[in-house]
């Protein structure tokens, strides 16, 4: 894992302005494979401990945001329920652009185009620190979980298989 100072990203810049410890972490990535399991192993973090950002479409809720470790699978029932809807699909990657403003691999849950609703899975709590992407590729912030579940309105639940 590096740790270094860089010209930081709008989702560090938010959560920082917001008083929440923040601690960046580069890592080299690789295009072919943009697993979070990459990160985690890159980091030195369980994958249990690092979060990947998945956006999803409500039939009738519209866009979604949900939080979950690395390792897991978004579970899209568990997912609709929590949004108060029936079904739940993740969005094409094509899409994630013009929705969030961020890239596949580089998508974080803040400082995205819009707010969205925003959904942790509640084994975050389980951890002092989570890492998650900072807004770029190879970019990822430890933050402190519920802090940043209270900046973004997040509900913590149960959304993995």
């Amino acid at each position: 894992m590096v740790i270094k100072m860089a010209s930081k990203t709008n989702a560090v810049r938010l959560v920082q302005q917001a008083g929440i410890s923040c601690r960046e972490c580069f890592y080299p990535f690789d295009e072919h494979d943009l697993s979070g399991i990459h990160a985690a192993q890159a980091l030195g973090f369980p994958p249990e401990q690092v979060f990947k950002t998945l956006v999803a479409r409500g039939e009738r809720t519209g866009i979604n945001v949900f939080c979950i470790p690395v390792c897991c699978e978004l579970d899209l029932k568990k997912a609709a329920k929590a949004a108060g809807d029936k079904n739940m699909e993740l969005v094409a990657v094509k899409e994630l652009l013009g929705l969030t403003g961020y890239i596949r691999g580089g998508c974080s849950p803040v400082g995205m185009k819009r707010k969205y609703p925003t959904y942790f899975d509640e084994t975050c709590q389980l951890w002092e620190e989570i890492a998650l992407s900072a807004g770029e590729r190879g970019h990822q912030m430890i933050v402190p979980a519920l802090p940043l579940a209270q900046l973004l309105g997040a509900k913590l639940v149960d959304i993995i298989q």
